[in-house]
């Protein structure tokens, strides 16, 4: 096997818990809300035991507002279709990944109305601008917690804090941050929060959620089976049925289950430090090689970890192909789904190599890596 370092895509190397939870649960696992006896009941417990330790890693307080996705595009969408509509004001950022942008797209074609708050040379967010976006019909702040591309972060506590003055719904989405920055949705008053399972909190791939406060109301992006209140016409109003509809993926459920528990029992912030210091040992060994240029903020640890470089003129897609024909070195080329913050940085033609890093990878395989650019800047 290969050097893996493109954990912000998805983390590949999974605790070997979460693989053991998925193929139990395909041995004896049955349809959560379909009947009482053993197996349907065993879905229904993992289910809910999930929920809990999601309510409980984001600070929501009740597990009845997780409800499952199949990723946090999904969970998105659901968002951004269920809460807003023509004649309503959304801000958003150019850090936001296409699975915030598209929707508010097409949103926007429908009679709503956007702006987006710049980011400064380095990839961060210019929060000053916040206030002269704020319009009468504004009815939110839909923004991502971390950079999928540049990795910076953005202080949840304040922007939650300019959101609940000026009364605005705030949409987080979490996808590079859940299991290693901390959130607690009841002190940065978050709205809705938004997270895949496969990526930082090291789980199956097809599982994500929306968790949702208490009083807040979405409106469904699909509609069908719950396995109760059969006979109405509509789905049923109260969550997490409400934003459920079909069978779950309890298999990946299952799975992420077990790695939340993985998380809990080696604890958040042992990871993120372990990512971090991973992150500034490569930073260091490249920021002085001629000809690479390094994107982002890299001087707090209060960040995901992810770096996005460019060798000279090549283009980024060369020069991740180099790396896994040559080196066996995994990263991740090209645009990112994130084309504002390319634009914002210049990148759009060339693009950019990410490399991102997780509890999984040494200090040896960040050296091969850093021997690797080196050795492909000098060529």
């Amino acid at each position: 096997m290969g050097i893996y370092l493109d954990n912000a895509a998805t983390t590949m190397q999974k605790p070997a818990s979460v693989i053991e939870a998925v193929a139990a649960a395909m041995g004896h696992m049955g349809n959560s809300g379909r009947g009482a006896y053993g197996e349907a009941l065993d879905a229904s417990r993992i289910i809910y035991g999930t929920r809990e330790r999601i309510s409980e890693l984001v600070g929501l307080g009740n597990p009845k507002q997780v409800a499952f996705t199949c990723n946090s595009t999904e969970a998105l969408n659901t968002a951004i279709l269920g809460l807003f509509g023509p004649g309503d004001h959304v801000i958003s950022t150019v850090m936001e990944h296409n699975s915030v942008l598209r929707p508010l797209y097409r949103l926007e074609k429908a009679g709503m109305e956007v702006s987006f708050c710049p980011c400064d040379a380095k990839g961060r967010l210019r929060t000053e601008l916040l206030s002269g976006l704020v319009k009468e019909n504004t009815k939110a702040l839909v923004c991502t917690h971390a950079s999928n591309l540049t990795g910076n972060a953005n202080d949840l506590t304040a922007l939650g804090a300019f959101c609940k003055e000026r009364e605005l719904l705030f949409v987080v989405d979490a996808s590079q941050t859940a299991g290693v920055l901390p959130i607690d949705m009841k002190a940065m008053n978050i709205d809705v929060l938004c997270f895949t399972g496969h990526k930082s909190l090291y789980g199956p791939q097809g599982t994500g959620g929306i968790c949702v406060r208490e009083g807040l109301s979405i409106r469904p992006l699909k509609s069908g089976g719950s396995g109760v209140h059969t006979y109405l016409k509509e789905h049923p109003a109260e969550m997490p049925t409400a934003l459920e509809a079909g069978t779950l993926n309890g298999h990946g459920i299952a799975g992420l289950h077990a790695a939340l528990e993985f998380i809990r029992d080696t604890g958040a912030e042992t990871i993120h430090r372990h990512e971090i210091k991973l992150l500034k040992r490569f930073y260091q060994g490249v920021r002085e090689i001629p000809s690479v240029k390094v994107y982002g903020d890299l001087d707090t640890d209060y960040r995901a970890a992810v770096l996005a470089l460019n060798i000279g003129d090549y283009d980024s897609s060369e020069v991740s192909d180099e790396l896994s024909y040559r080196y066996g070195i995994s990263t991740r080329p090209g645009a990112h789904c994130a084309p504002l913050m390319h634009e914002a940085m210049g990148t759009v033609d060339q693009g950019m190599v990410r490399f991102s890093f997780s509890w999984f990878n040494t200090e040896e395989e960040v050296d091969t890596a850093i021997r690797a650019v080196r050795e492909l800047a000098e060529e």
